[in-house]
Formats: C-alpha cells, sequence, structure tokens
C-alpha cells in the first residue's frame, strides 16, 4: 500500500509539506509507503472544459497532471496539503485539481481514502479545508478525518513545529488513514467487494 501526498504550496519545503511530512512519518510507522509530490511553482493551466479528456481519457494539457493521472493505480490513497489564501486552497493547485478530477476515470478514484490538510497563518482554514473535501465526495472516494479539522497554523515550518495540537491533528490523521488502508484490504481478503453503482444521471434546473 502506497499513499500519495500532493503538496500544493509552491513552497517545496514549507509549511504545508511540514504538515504533510507529520502524516507521512505517521503512516510509515504503520507499514504503509508514501510519497509526497510537489507540484512546483510553474503555472498550472485550468480546466477550459474543453471535455476531450472524455474521449482519450488524457488532459489535452500535458504537463504534471497527466503524470499523476498516469500513475494513479500506484496509489491506495490520496492525501492534498494546501496553503491558505485568501481563505482558499492556492490557486495552481484548485487548477491542478480540477483537470486531475475531471480527466480521470473512476476506477482511479472510487473507493481509495483520502484527505486534505491545510496550512494557514491565522485564519481561513475552515473554508480551505472545505474546498479541497468536495474534490473527494464527488468521486465516491472515503474522506478521513482527525481529532480536529486538518490544520496547522504557523509563517515558517519551524513556527508550525510549534503547533502541538496541528501536529498531533496531523499524527492523528496518518493513524485513521492507515487504519482505514489496512481495514480495507482485510475487506477485500474477505471477499467484500466494492459496490457497483448505477449509472449516473445527469441532470440540471431545466431538465
Amino acid at each position: 500500500m502506497k499513499v500519495l501526498l500532493i503538496n500544493g504550496s509552491p513552497n517545496e519545503h514549507g509549511c504545508t509539506f511540514t504538515a504533510l511530512s507529520e502524516v507521512a512519518s505517521t503512516l510509515s510507522k504503520n507499514g504503509i509507503d508514501s510519497e509526497i509530490y510537489h507540484i512546483g511553482k510553474k503555472s498550472i493551466q485550468g480546466c477550459i472544459s474543453c471535455f476531450k479528456c472524455f474521449e482519450s481519457g488524457r488532459c489535452v494539457f500535458n504537463d504534471s497532471v497527466n503524470e499523476i493521472a498516469s500513475r494513479l493505480d500506484e496509489f491506495s490513497g490520496i492525501i492534498v496539503g494546501s496553503p491558505v489564501y485568501f481563505a482558499g486552497p492556492a490557486g495552481s493547485l484548485c487548477a491542478f485539481l480540477d483537470r486531475l478530477f475531471m480527466s480521470v476515470d473512476d476506477s482511479k478514484l472510487s473507493g481509495k481514502p483520502a484527505a486534505c490538510v491545510v496550512s494557514c497563518r491565522r485564519g481561513g482554514a475552515s473554508a480551505a479545508f472545505d474546498r479541497l473535501n468536495k474534490y473527494f465526495t464527488i468521486r465516491n472516494m472515503i474522506v478521513i478525518g482527525s481529532q480536529y479539522w486538518n490544520q496547522v497554523h504557523g509563517n515558517t515550518p519551524d513556527e508550525v513545529r510549534q503547533d502541538s495540537e496541528g501536529l498531533q491533528t496531523m499524527r492523528t490523521l496518518g493513524e485513521n488513514f492507515a487504519w482505514i488502508l489496512k481495514c480495507i484490504e482485510a475487506g477485500k481478503n474477505a471477499g467484500i467487494n466494492y459496490p457497483v453503482h448505477e449509472k449516473i444521471q445527469y441532470t440540471n434546473f431545466i431538465r
């Protein structure tokens, strides 16, 4: 089992990385491998709603989104980390996730555990946390909670390391995530299969 941790901060080893690293360390103590993937500082094109990915299974913009999409089968779960900018996640991360979650087949995400962590100086964490969780709940993923909303506070990694409750929340998240992964594995071994869902019915307020 292996968990993908997406670092959505432009700062590769900043506060968000510090929070994700605490989760990764706890996963490791539970025998779960992980990989922290930094989306980087380069501009990330937003989704243009061309729907070409429905035909090809790939986004028309061939960048890091397609790179991660092609590797999703490697991972048993996903954790997304973001700094808080104006009470929301980083814009480049939202562009990345919009295209990733739009372009991949359900089998790449459905039934997998997921969580997000957010890092802020003072406020806006719960709004950013809510925004990120919506990616998971629309793709039949299992959202993993902790003892508090998954947030840390501080302007620097050193300050985040002083947030004892925040780091404990990250460790609890890691423990819960590892436990769910093991429960899913045990269920599979016992013959409990993932549910077969009805074909989705798409409607709007006109029809």
